[in-house]
């Protein structure tokens, strides 16, 4: 009997402690489950709440925006007439973006279309203005996929056709049909559906605006340097210290080129250090430049590649002038209409040069550019070397005409 009675108080014990175990188990599940079931509401409660915000105020600014039907914007008259203007807001036709414009960049072309007051192939007089720019998306229109409201992207200045037959043999750069757009200073921008479809980019976060804008250009020297046809531990000399011979300048160093760069003036020297030149040749003579590079060389032979980024005549002579026997020149800076140089044929010929000239970007140099920004190997910000408002472009220009050490100004309407 006291056996039974041990044994059903230590059985009774087991009960009450499983009992109790499971209970304790039960609760703690339960406990747990709540705790998720409120961390997911409130994550989720949070992220919709924070939409609905982003979303209200994109919609709130648009209707602001669209309500007041114009915006500012710098229109090109003629040689030197800038003027900003209030235009009418662009709308979004099936397959365009609307973007609202976060910087707008100057450039060496801008520059030249200021002095000109035309360009033969992209802007005709009176135009919208400017033409490297990132921003975010403001409308999208019908039939767009992959850029909503809010996206951070930069849309490139041009878009080949794709099926032309320059297009169909990978010369994209040269399609017959090359749709080209400007208006990047300004408050709003329209992107044209070609653009939208082949080359307008999404930013990574990390990116700011401004870095981002640089795409254009970049690609620009991108193409203009793989076409060079480079190799590492090459020397390359590169003639010009403006915005795109110093990025070419910073390719080539990145690629693992001896880089000589030929430059005027005292700011383009501390740059071209920076940006990775080896060697740094301060001259306005050209046979100065010819014979100072040269010495930089071998037994005087001369450099490997030699690539032209400043678009007059006698830079293109020098630059025949500077490169080996066998070596590679590349005539990049564009010339104006009507412009002949004289050549030695001779050297030409019996030394094995081969010349080439490089025009514009392609999609693939556009997103080889972007990623190269991305990545912070190439250093964006020491090409932003200014700010400025809208109303402040003619001053800019102005500025840039004196040959400033400004190389890049970003315009923030």
């Amino acid at each position: 009997m006291p056996k039974t009675v041990k044994d059903t108080i230590q059985r009774g014990r087991s009960t009450v402690e499983d009992v109790l175990q499971v209970g304790r188990s039960t609760v703690g599940d339960v406990l747990q489950i709540g705790r998720n079931t409120v961390e997911e509401v409130l994550h989720v409660g949070r992220s919709t709440v924070e939409e609905v915000i982003q979303v209200g105020r994109n919609t709130v600014e648009s209707a602001r925006q669209l309500r007041q039907g114009t915006m500012q914007a710098a229109v090109l008259h003629g040689r030197q007439d800038i003027r900003i203007e209030d235009v009418p807001v662009p709308r979004a036709a099936p397959g365009e973006l609307i973007v609202r414009v976060g910087a707008a960049l100057t450039c060496g072309t801008d520059l030249k279309v200021f002095r000109r007051g035309y360009h033969a192939r992209m802007i005709v007089p009176p135009a919208l203005f400017g033409h490297e720019l990132a921003g975010t998306v403001f409308e999208v229109g019908e039939g767009v996929q992959g850029f909503p409201n809010g996206s951070r992207v930069v849309a490139l200045n041009s878009a080949p056709c794709g099926e032309c037959y320059f297009c169909q043999h990978g010369q994209e750069n040269l399609c017959d049909d090359l749709l080209f757009n400007n208006g990047a200073y300004a408050e709003f921008i329209r992107i044209p559906a070609r653009i939208v479809s082949k080359n307008t980019l999404h930013i990574p976060d990390h990116v700011p605006l401004e870095h981002a804008a640089l795409t254009e250009p970049l690609a620009c020297a991108v193409h203009g340097f793989e076409d060079s046809r480079p190799y590492p531990g090459a020397t390359v000399a590169i003639i010009g210290g403006g915005p795109l011979g110093l990025m070419m300048l910073h390719v080539a160093a990145l690629a693992g080129c001896e880089v000589i760069a030929i430059v005027k003036h005292d700011g383009q020297v501390e740059a071209a250090r920076q940006l990775g030149a080896a060697h740094v040749v301060q001259t306005s003579s050209i046979r100065k430049a010819i014979r100072e590079t040269r010495a930089l060389t071998p037994k005087n032979r001369g450099v490997d590649i030699a690539i032209e980024a400043v678009g007059v005549p006698e830079a293109w002579e020098e630059a025949v002038e500077m490169v080996r026997k066998g070596g590679t020149v590349n005539f990049f800076g564009g010339c104006a209409v009507g412009t002949h140089v004289t050549l030695d044929t001779n050297r030409i010929h019996y030394s094995d040069i081969t010349l080439r000239a490089t025009f514009h970007h392609t999609p693939a140099m556009c997103r080889k550019s972007l990623d190269l920004i991305a990545s912070g190997r190439f250093q964006a910000s020491a090409f932003i070397t200014g700010h400025a408002h809208l109303y402040e472009l003619n001053r800019v220009f102005e500025k840039l005409m004196n040959r400033s050490s400004e190389i890049k100004t970003a315009i923030v309407p």
